[in-house]
């Protein structure tokens, strides 16, 4: 195995012809911050050169997979001079790094995908899950829009009724439900989810590497013809919004753990 890169919010391993990337920092349930989203693009978009690497396999460390943007970073964030719009950037750029990716990605899920983190889980290739996992877009709760594209891959997926309630009511998605509208691959028992993401990756990892590349290209063609134009709308709505009241006194009331008192 080769370390690829260990920062405080993430580790990549290069085992053989996986990639291995590892969201670590479960006290927060694998939120991150600004820095990590570029270092995980930074690591996806290093692997499209590695001829070596066949697959990615990104996970979360401990019982959740990533439950977005770490707020209690943002303050820190705001005061190095990092603007909505860089966050925005960052968070596109990683989206984009997942779905343009000349190799399969396959997100393990184990307990909450909310925000952000449903986009990382949704732009994968390949989405396993856990029995107790949970899609959550929260961002109507504390003031926000959906980003990431997220609206954009589950709409493709699911219609435009289940976006719109994901979106507009802010509540948890079981994946047994989420497996229903075809939303993730596979949902295992929490024994056999390791086994499954091991299956696929080593078979995937002993595929023809430029084979992969053109199937992953044609499907996304096929089905994610909107993603670009929503991103491009999500960084100008949620710029906005992550400068407003609303978002201050959300963002507030989350980590105060209280209800938010939005203005009238």
């Amino acid at each position: 195995m080769t370390n690829i890169a260990t920062t405080p919010g993430f580790s990549a391993i290069q085992d053989g012809r996986i990639l291995r990337i590892t969201i670590t920092n479960p006290k927060r349930k694998n939120a991150i911050d600004y820095d990590t989203m570029v270092g995980l693009a930074d690591t996806i978009l290093g692997a499209y050169e590695n001829k070596a690497v066949r697959v990615i396999v990104l996970t979360g460390e401990g019982g959740d997979f990533c439950t977005g943007a770490d707020l209690a970073a943002s303050p820190g964030e705001a005061a190095r001079g990092i603007t909505p719009e860089d966050t925005m950037d960052a968070a596109n750029r990683m989206i984009k790094a997942i779905v343009d990716a000349p190799i399969p990605v396959i997100a393990r899920l184990k307990g909450a995908a909310a925000g952000v983190g449903v986009a990382f889980a949704l732009a994968a290739d390949l989405t396993y899950a856990s029995e107790e996992a949970y899609l959550l877009l929260a961002f109507i709760n504390i003031g926000l829009m959906p980003d990431g594209g997220a609206a954009a891959m589950v709409a493709a997926a699911a219609g435009r009724p289940l976006a719109a309630e994901m979106a507009l009511l802010g509540e948890r998605l079981p994946v047994t439900e989420a497996k229903k509208y075809g939303l993730v691959t596979g949902v295992l028992s929490d024994a056999d989810l390791d086994a499954k993401v091991e299956a696929a990756a080593a078979k995937i990892a002993n595929g023809p590497r430029r084979a992969l590349e053109l199937t992953k290209r044609a499907l996304n063609q096929a089905t994610l013809t909107a993603l670009d134009a929503a991103l491009a709308t999500e960084k100008t709505g949620q710029s906005e919004l992550l400068r407003s009241p609303d978002f201050a006194e959300g963002a507030t009331s989350m980590l105060q753990k209280r209800k938010p008192v939005f203005a009238e």
